[in-house]
Formats: C-alpha cells, sequence, structure tokens
C-alpha cells in the first residue's frame, strides 16, 4: 500500500474516533443535567426478586424527611405508577415506597412479572417537585 493509502486510511480512522468522541461527550453532558435517573437497574432489565434500585440524582441535595430545605429533598419510587403533579403529597402506601432517610438504594420485593418503576423526588413534606425530577423505566421481574 503506498504512503498516500496509509495515510489516507490513518485519517479515516482518526475521523470516525474525533466522531466518536464527540458522541460520547454528547451522552457524558445529558447526564449531567438537572434531575434523577436510576443507575440500576436499567430500562428493560429482566431482574429476580428482591430488585436493588439504585438512584442517581443531580442538582439538588438529598436531605432526610421532616423539614423544607430549598434544594433538598428524598426519593420515592412508584410501582406501575407515572411522576406525581408537582406539589402532590406523595402517598404511604404499597405502591408509593418512600426513602426519606436519604437511601439511594433499596432493596424491593417484587412478584414476577412486568413493572413500570417511577422514581420521583419530593421535599421534607413528600411534595412532588414534578416531571422534571422524576424518571421511569420498565422492568421484567423473573420467577
Amino acid at each position: 500500500m503506498s504512503r498516500r493509502g496509509v495515510f489516507g486510511l490513518f485519517a479515516l480512522g482518526f475521523a470516525a474516533f474525533l466522531a466518536f468522541a464527540g458522541y460520547a461527550q454528547g451522552a457524558e453532558k445529558k447526564e449531567m443535567k438537572k434531575g434523577v435517573w436510576f443507575i440500576e437497574p436499567k430500562d428493560g432489565a429482566q431482574v429476580k426478586s428482591p430488585v436493588k434500585v439504585v438512584m442517581g440524582m443531580k442538582g439538588m441535595t438529598i436531605k432526610a424527611s421532616g423539614k423544607v430545605v430549598k434544594g433538598t429533598g428524598h426519593h420515592h419510587v412508584l410501582l406501575n405508577q407515572g411522576p406525581m403533579r408537582k406539589g402532590k403529597v406523595i402517598p404511604t402506601d404499597k405502591i408509593h415506597l418512600h426513602y426519606g432517610k436519604g437511601q439511594t438504594e433499596a432493596s424491593i420485593k417484587l412478584a414476577p412479572g412486568d413493572y413500570k418503576l417511577t422514581m420521583q423526588f419530593a421535599d421534607g413534606l413528600h411534595r412532588s417537585f414534578g416531571k422534571r425530577w422524576a424518571a421511569t423505566i420498565s422492568i421484567k421481574v423473573l420467577p
């Protein structure tokens, strides 16, 4: 192969590398926005019970429930529910799971089947911060 051909292949490879690096940087920036996300499990995951849930958050500070402090809150996981309207108090029942001590990980016992999990961030009085501070995934719990 001529020098020109080798240089052309190198240039093409380098251009592909730069394109991939730009793509990866864009994905990294997307993760850096304010909000919440599921670190674990991933959307579409097939898991066994108990389901390990790891919650991510950027843009506020995690603080235990009890007092309302601007810029702080805690996680909730809603089973087969969507995001809650901003300002609405999250109920305490079997499908609205509260992590009011400031937990960022949980182990949830679920029967086999398909589930929608919504992580909802809320203030110290369990008032939802709304759709912007929610993330929803679907999972399948295996027998």
